[in-house]
């Protein structure tokens, strides 16, 4: 699946403008490229996360929008974290985002030949050196912020001594950590990145796609740029994160051969309240169980948002929403439901479901007899066109829309008052039926037929519209409800991470009614539940017991208090 959208001229600013795109705007108009080559360049080492949506969509967005490509490129230089299961879920990811790669997709094990050349010419430009120093006494020689770092004492190596030592790193000759190739660039460089950066380690471990055809790998900042650099990608753009890495990748295009010098351009990353978007804590919730997997509904990546109901066009549209833009920021979890929200009010299909079930009897209604009410499946979408729901002498409804002696703003069903049954019949409460424990088992009522479709010949109208099952056509369900994996906005902040966790962020509901049409839904689609929010059949179904998830509930909160913030 692919977004369609209109390419505009070579050059041409697109309607929605923003920093990134005025630069590659201008760089068209000055001739500096034809064509526009951008990359989405994920590590294989975890699930893509919300975050990666903000990336994708600049990446993607920019070369649709300026009539270039976008390549899919694994930087896949750490064998020892990556998997193949991430690799194809990346992909299917950014497909169901509804962006797609066509044939540029590549991976930087792809170069590891090229890279290791490039190594052994930095070495023989005199700027590369294996050093034996181990990775603690690196970190100690480096310095500080205030501090400027000290020469190791192999730095002076010649450059015959550095080539053999080199050659049989890749040999394989030593083991792990006993040795790494580091540029030699400054080590009083007020930047640490240029304090001679290691390139290469030695790392004897097979990789899912060279295998063990190589015992040293590159470091992800020499790999990344000269990456792009063989792609001949044109505009580089990464979060924030990256900028202070600006200065190394420079450095590394300008000593190296390279064919092309992309231009790194760095946007603000996206941070979400009650969000967590490490990958180290990410794969920790996981691997400690704390949720069910990556695609666990109340986790921010995208496999668990996909599978707890949240549409590819609500993500895209919130993404939209937040914009392009330099300086970090915190964005309200309520703007991503808003705009899910927003998506799945206009496509989603309503469906009747009771998740508190009361059994509800109309005494005068015959005893047998079924009758099919036609009910709307969309309001917002006349062409969703309509369903027949079966309708009997016994249903079921909410519990919490029954009280027996109710306060004067509940307007729902009590002993004596009439309520309507969405598009079928006024029904009045006549008596409470109790167990020996003196709760509430069973309301027994009375129908008008006068009233069939919800409406009363003589302009009667209730000030409570119920939806309804009937018990013998309805499916026994479970039913997840989601809260916030972290109990606070800013998970951590108190020193804890771990002791945010909301013990709370999901509650399963047994012995929950839904409709029957709702037996054969397939499994990840998303409709309404009316008046109770947006459910999703999830991948826990089976023959007979499907599970459904709460997307969201149907209050949106944060449009309304944007609302109030535009009126004060």
């Amino acid at each position: 699946m692919t977004t369609e959208t209109s390419t505009p001229p070579a050059g041409a600013a697109p309607e929605r403008g923003d920093f990134i795109r005025e630069i590659v705007a201008a760089d068209l108009r000055d001739g500096k490229h034809k064509t526009i080559v951008t990359r989405f360049p994920p590590e294989p080492n975890g699930y893509l996360h919300i975050g990666h949506v903000k990336a994708i969509s600049i990446n993607f967005g920019i070369a649709r929008d300026f009539g270039g490509r976008c390549h899919l490129r694994f930087d896949d230089t750490n064998p020892t974290k990556e998997e193949q299961e991430y690799i194809d879920h990346i992909q299917e990811d950014i497909h169901w985002l509804g962006f797609d790669w066509g044939g540029h997709l590549y991976y930087a094990s792809d170069y590891f030949e090229q890279l290791y050349q490039w190594a052994v010419y930095l070495i023989k430009a005199g700027k590369a050196y294996v050093d034996d120093l181990t990775a603690d006494e690196i970190r100690e020689h480096r310095g500080t912020l205030t501090e400027p770092g000290r020469h190791s004492p192999f730095r002076d190596r010649s450059i015959e001594e550095n080539l053999d030592l080199f050659e049989r790193m890749r040999a394989g000759e030593f083991p792990d950590g006993a040795r790494v190739l580091r540029a030699r660039i400054d080590m009083s460089s007020p930047n640490i990145n240029l304090r001679d950066p290691v390139l290469y380690r030695i790392l004897h471990a097979d990789h899912p796609r060279t295998g063990d055809a190589w015992c040293i790998y590159p470091m992800y900042d020499f790999a990344h740029g000269q990456s792009d650099a063989i792609e001949g990608i044109t505009h580089s753009l990464c979060s924030l994160e990256f900028e202070i890495h600006r200065p190394l990748y420079d450095w590394f295009i300008e000593n190296l051969p390279v064919p092309a010098r992309p231009r790194q351009i760095e946007f603000a990353r996206l941070n979400v309240t009650y969000t967590v978007l490490s990958k180290r804590v990410l794969l920790r919730l996981v691997n400690d169980g704390f949720v069910r997997g990556w695609n666990d509904p109340r986790m921010p990546t995208i496999a668990g948002m996909r599978r707890r109901g949240f549409p590819a066009e609500g993500l895209r549209d919130f993404v939209a929403g937040v914009g392009v833009a330099k300086a970090d920021n915190v964005i309200e979890f309520g703007q991503l439901e808003h705009a899910v929200r927003d998506v799945l009010n206009r496509t989603a299909l309503r469906r009747f479901a009771v998740l508190d079930p009361l059994k509800v009897v109309i005494e005068n209604y015959p005893e047998g007899q079924v009758e099919e009410m036609e009910v709307v499946n969309n309001p917002e979408d006349p062409s969703a066109g309509t369903r027949k729901v079966p309708f009997r002498r016994e249903l079921w409804i909410e519990r919490e829309d029954f009280m027996e002696e109710p306060p004067a703003k509940f307007f729902r069903l009590a002993p004596g008052r009439e309520v309507r049954l969405r598009s079928a019949y006024f029904v009045t409460c006549t008596r409470v039926v109790k167990d020996a424990a003196g709760e509430v088992v069973e309301l027994r009522c009375t129908y008008d037929p006068a009233t069939r479709g919800g409406d009363s010949p003589d302009g009667r109208k209730p000030k409570a519209t119920l939806h309804w099952i009937s018990a013998a056509h309805a499916t026994t369900a479970e039913v997840r409800l989601y809260d916030h994996l972290f109990t606070r906005p800013d998970p951590g902040a108190g020193g804890d991470l771990f002791a945010d966790l909301n013990p709370n962020s999901e509650t399963v509901l047994p012995g929950c009614q839904v409709e029957p049409t709702l037996a054969d839904m397939p499994a990840g689609e998303t409709v309404q539940f009316e008046r109770l929010g947006y459910f999703c059949l999830d991948s826990d179904s089976t023959p007979g017991h499907p599970v459904f998830n709460r997307t969201l509930t149907l209050k949106d909160t944060w449009a309304k208090l944007q609302a109030q913030g535009r009126q004060g």
